[in-house]
């Protein structure tokens, strides 16, 4: 199976991002450290698998986020993205 086989966009994530946030995360906005795009996350793009969920930038394809679930929580990297904003209709 390729790699883009597995691609999806990232409302795929919707589920396991909001088992970390407490509101509809496809909403809010990154902005990628790679090629300073600001995107929602519903449109990152999604590669996943049994191990967790790695967003990239739908602009570069830079990493923006790696999520995993570890016993019985959550470990969320986002090295990638330079912030996030959350609407104020939202949070």
């Amino acid at each position: 199976m390729s790699a883009e086989t597995l691609r999806l966009d990232g409302n795929a994530a919707a589920g396991l991002l909001e088992q970390v946030f407490a509101f509809d995360v496809t909403v809010a906005r990154s902005t990628c450290a790679g090629c300073g795009q600001t995107s929602p996350l519903g449109t990152l793009l999604l590669y996943g698998g049994e191990m967790g969920a790695v967003l990239r930038c739908p602009s570069c394809e830079s990493v923006q986020m790696r999520v995993v679930q570890v016993r019985e929580g959550y470990v969320m990297e986002m090295q990638g993205v330079v912030h996030l904003e959350i609407p104020p209709t939202v949070g």
